[in-house]
């Protein structure tokens, strides 16, 4: 335990998600040895940061304005929908550049051990976005976990009736990896997605 302000400021980054208490410590002192410059600018951009960001009003992503950049371009297709958990995974996918239609992002996934129900998600919104008929297909790019899994199910569920087309990413062996280190999940998809080679 340190006296003070050190002791404060590790006790605050350790509330940072994936910060255990020695990682918290040597980013305290890691701000304690920088430049007072790279500090301030640290400091006003997470300050600015939770001044300016907002998310989106449409699809849930992160923004400055009203609505993300995403669904203001007018290049993006308005018929294909991708729900993803979180702002993060709409980066993710967006690196890879093959998909050109628009996000939902549901702030999460089913996760009745923490909490976390359908009514607790952006599904409401994503519902309501469906209701105008210009969405033809909605894919479903939730995490391949337990929680990730139940979301998909459940959406599955709510949108087959209403007429659009439901599809779920592939997923099964990384590339590069080892059958012997794959487990029975893993595996188990992968035989599902299998694809003919000739």
């Amino acid at each position: 335990m340190y006296d003070g302000a050190v002791q404060d400021l590790i006790d605050e980054l350790g509330h940072l998600p994936g910060i255990g208490p020695k990682s918290a410590q040597r980013i305290a002192f890691h701000i304690l040895s920088t430049d007072p410059a790279d500090v301030r600018r640290l400091a006003d951009a997470i300050i600015t940061v939770k001044e300016k960001v907002r998310f989106c009003t449409t699809c849930g992503n992160v923004a400055e304005a009203e609505q993300c950049r995403i669904c203001l371009d007018p290049r993006r297709a308005e018929d294909v929908l991708c729900v993803v958990e979180e702002p993060k995974d709409v980066v993710v996918i967006e690196r890879t550049r093959e998909f050109r239609g628009r996000y939902h992002v549901l702030g999460g996934a089913i996760d009745p051990m923490n909490g976390v129900g359908p009514d607790d998600l952006r599904i409401r919104e994503l519902l309501s976005r469906l209701g105008d008929g210009r969405i033809e297909e909605v894919i479903i790019a939730t995490d391949p976990n337990i929680e990730g899994e139940a979301t998909a199910t459940y959406l599955a569920r709510m949108l087959g009736p209403m007429g659009v087309t439901v599809s779920r990413l592939a997923s099964g062996l990384p590339v590069g990896g080892d059958l012997e280190y794959a487990d029975e999940v893993t595996l188990g998809r992968a035989f599902e997605g299998r694809r003919k080679v000739s």
